[in-house]
């Protein structure tokens, strides 16, 4: 039997295998697994029932139920997406014998690459240095891999990569949380990759009639790399990223966090701000760490984490409630942070709870386990309370640690293998039946800054939170990288920020320096502003010829930005800018609206980028008339579609200086 898919063919039994994808060779496995030391995959199981498929608007999926003589039934799961672009593939496995099977390694897509020698590209990720590139053209007899083993995604290797060396370029992503792999390894002529949860310190037993499902992961066949982030972004898009008003608005946000922390902030601090936020055209305040505990002591937010009933009424006198009631009242949403499956070490929490403490092999890993059914009941009550009780609109949620392998503790509802996986999946759940609960409330998915960003979470979450730090060429470089996966608005990054009380030495930002210019202002401002974005910064004590050029800022992103993005294609325009002073020293990016033929450029010449750069733009109508408006600054121009196809010129851009260009058409 063969099945139409996208542009490529399926076919099923005996054996199953996909061909004429595009940078893969013949028929592929498909999948593989371990199941009690032997290894199954596409072409050592039966078909058993007749496959079924669904369709929605461009996603067209198959559903392939297998058999095993070992007594499995898999079921092999393909969604296609895009026009055929891209190709989502998962796996779901049961026990159908009379015996316990354990599963120690599952990867949910295999297939051989049609090239030799390919060029491999992937990010490494660390605090503060998230995204960073990575690339190696592989011999013929060499192994490569990337993963993480720290229990969060994308801390260790980013759960992507490229793989060139032929026409196109093949981006595969894990959708997956915890630990993950993609391997290349040597097969025949060629390599073989291989993709899906890692099988470090992993197994699951399925005891009969168990059911184990395997992470997604993500291919994307096009002529290049920007054309395959498009197909993800198209998906997430169309597919698969949550919705609110709030968080569909791309509002504009402050947060505490960097110019107060939990060192300075009070009551009267935060209120001071939100009147500051209100006049600038800041929608929504965000209360980070330091508003909960017992307050009195030096313990400090970290070990405290978990005890979420506490108010520092110190700090807080009026309580939470108050706060809240003082940011509606201006007009603006409330915001709270919470690390929800954070738990100090000073926390009551788990002596009074302790069944809810994950643990290896007894030791307590720092983390509720979700795994559990009354780690998730907990959780859930606990952030039901704090939204109802504190009106919340937004939630930031943090995650400040690595779990590793995970709770392999037997009486949580998980075995002793499959921990982190359970406990992910439990995180799932509870995020979506706080959305449901609450379906206005944003939630905003953050892990010592960038630390878990993937196609899993994405899911689950409104936005990924980039990166703690944000001085402005790792802001650009996080841009670069996060849009590879990601469609911008489902990224939030702040101005370059106020750090008051953490040292950092690139994180130098003083917006009352004699020496900061309108110029490196707005070159600061406009990083942040290319996707969902916000400030970190003491608002009352800003000069006034910074506040207001602020508040130009947010107007144009308000008006014009926020009003384009979701529904343009986006290019970037220059290979990516690096930290250090590496990689290229000019950023275009381009964003071309699907439908009503606008268009937005913005240009960014860093510190060392030569004098000059030309910018080529894609989808302008030769024969039209465009009005060119350099936001927030005083300089409209008409140019024929002629003159602009053939690209800007920008020579006038000084190091640290930037352009940010509506590009409209005229009616004829």
């Amino acid at each position: 039997m063969t099945l139409a898919l996208g542009g490529a063919t399926l076919t099923v039994g005996p054996g199953i295998g996909l061909s004429g994808w595009p940078g893969l060779a013949g028929t592929a496995p498909l999948f593989q697994l371990i199941c009690d030391g032997d290894c199954i995959d596409g072409s050592s199981v039966q078909p058993a029932g007749m496959p079924g498929q669904q369709r929605q608007h461009d996603r067209h999926q198959v559903s392939v139920p297998l058999r095993h003589a070992s007594g499995l039934a898999i079921t092999v799961h393909l969604a296609s997406y895009a026009g055929g672009a891209l190709l989502e593939s998962w796996l779901e496995v049961r026990n159908t014998g009379d015996a316990v099977r354990r599963i120690s390694r599952i990867d949910s897509f295999v297939a051989d690459l049609d090239r030799a020698a390919p060029l491999v590209s992937w990010f490494t990720g660390a605090w503060g240095l998230e995204f960073e590139p990575q690339q190696a053209r592989l011999r013929s007899d060499e192994h490569w891999i990337a993963q993480s083993r720290s229990g969060r995604s994308s801390h260790g290797d980013q759960p992507w990569c490229a793989i060139d060396g032929g026409p196109g370029v093949l981006a595969v992503a894990v959708a997956w949380s915890g630990n993950w792999a993609i391997r290349l390894e040597p097969h025949a002529t060629t390599h073989r990759l291989s993709a899906g949860i890692h099988d470090w310190a992993f197994f699951v037993d399925l005891a009969p009639g168990e059911q184990f499902e395997a992470p997604a992961v993500v291919i994307a066949g096009a002529p290049d790399l920007n054309a395959a982030s498009q197909a993800f972004a198209d998906a997430g898009r169309r597919h698969w990223y949550p919705h609110s008003p709030l968080a569909d608005r791309l509002p504009v946000e402050w947060n505490h966090w960097w110019s107060y922390e939990d060192k300075t902030l009070d009551d009267a601090v935060f209120r001071e701000n939100a009147v500051a936020a209100a006049r600038l055209g800041i929608e929504v305040c965000t209360l980070d760490a330091g508003w909960f505990g017992p307050g009195g002591d030096a313990t400090g937010w970290y070990a405290r984490r978990g005890d979420w009933d506490l108010v520092d009424a110190g700090r807080f006198p009026a309580g939470i409630r108050a706060v809240s009631d003082a940011v509606h009242a201006l007009g603006m949403a409330f915001g709270l942070w919470c690390e929800i499956e954070g738990l100090g070490t000073a926390a009551r929490l788990a002596v009074a709870q302790p069944e809810l403490v994950a643990r290896r092999d007894a030791a307590p890993l720092g983390y509720v386990c979700l795994g559990s059914q009354a780690g998730r009941d907990w959780a859930f009550a606990t952030l039901d309370r704090l939204i109802t009780s504190y009106r919340c609109d937004w939630i930031k949620l943090d995650f400040n640690l690595d779990p590793g392998a995970g709770c392999n503790r037997t009486d949580h509802g998980h075995g002793a293998g499959d921990g982190l996986y359970r406990h992910y999946r439990g995180y799932y759940a509870l995020l979506d039946v706080i959305r449901a609960r609450h379906p206005h409330v944003v939630l905003e998915n953050c892990s010592s800054g960038g630390l878990r960003i993937d196609l899993g979470i994405a899911r689950h979450t409104h936005m990924a939170f980039q990166s703690d730090p944000d001085w402005p060429e790792h802001s650009l470089s996080l841009f670069w990288g996060g849009t590879t996966l990601l469609a911008p608005e489902a990224l939030l990054h702040w101005g370059f920020c106020e750090w008051a009380h953490t040292q950092h030495r690139c994180q130098t930002f003083d917006p009352g320096d004699p020496a900061l210019t309108p110029t490196r202002l707005d070159y600061y401002t406009r990083i942040s502003m290319l996707r969902r974005f916000g400030f970190s910064q003491r608002l009352p004590n800003l000069p006034a010829w910074v506040a207001q050029r602020y508040a130009q800022h947010i107007a144009a992103y308000r008006q014009h930005v926020r009003r384009l993005m979701p529904h343009s294609t986006v290019r970037r325009l220059d290979p990516q800018p690096l930290r250090e002073g590496r990689g290229c020293r000019w950023a275009g990016i381009h964003y071309a609206h699907a439908t009503s033929g606008e268009h937005l450029l913005a240009v960014f010449r860093l510190p060392g980028g030569e004098p000059t750069r030309h910018y080529r733009l894609h989808g302008i109508v030769r024969d039209q008339m465009y009005r060119l408006t350099w936001l927030a600054d005083d300089r409209h121009q008409l140019l024929p579609g002629a003159v602009l196809a053939d690209g800007l010129q920008f020579t006038e851009i000084a190091e640290e200086g930037s352009a940010l260009i509506l590009i409209e058409p005229l009616a004829s």
